[in-house]
């Protein structure tokens, strides 16, 4: 298969390849600081079991990367995944003010990607996200090699937030 057409690989980002531990005390204040969360992002310490599956998936599939993080983030995650030696490829992101839940805009877009390539699979952490997607026919690897967040998943499913 040459690589225009090989099936898709989609990566969510956080705590899927990024380690946001360092960074979900932004959002355990009141009100809860979203620029602050974002701007640290770039120092987000790499998940190396999530590395280590999206370079291996890379042999045989384009990656593409999925993430809720907003738009306006576009220039700091792309430098970020570069920085961490991730093989190169599209980058969705999050509308800025869409703040539907990340179920419903990560869906979304996987139906997209699948309308004109394969999707192998998706890999995230987020428990919703997963289900959502399996709901919707897509093979679902779930990244379950950071400690779970209840900030975090507030974050993506109750504020639309990342």
């Amino acid at each position: 298969m040459n690589q225009d057409n090989r099936p898709l690989a989609v990566f969510d980002l956080d705590n899927t390849l990024a380690a946001t531990a360092h960074r979900q005390h932004f959002l355990e204040r009141r009100p809860k600081d979203w620029n602050a969360f974002f701007a640290a992002a770039p120092d987000d310490p790499p998940l190396e079991e999530g590395v280590a599956l999206c370079r291996e998936a890379a042999g045989e599939c384009e990656v593409v990367y999925l993430t809720g993080r907003p738009e306006r983030c576009r220039r700091a995650t792309v430098d970020w995944l570069a920085e961490q030696g991730l093989p190169a490829g599209p980058v969705h992101m999050r509308r800025d003010r869409d703040f539907r839940p990340a179920r419903v805009t990560k869906v979304e877009i996987l139906r997209r990607l699948a309308a004109d390539r394969p999707v192998r699979m998706l890999v995230d952490d987020d428990a919703a996200v997963c289900d959502a997607a399996e709901a919707a026919g897509f093979t679902v690897v779930r990244a379950r090699w950071a400690a779970p967040s209840e900030t975090l998943r507030e974050a993506q499913e109750v504020e639309g937030r990342t």
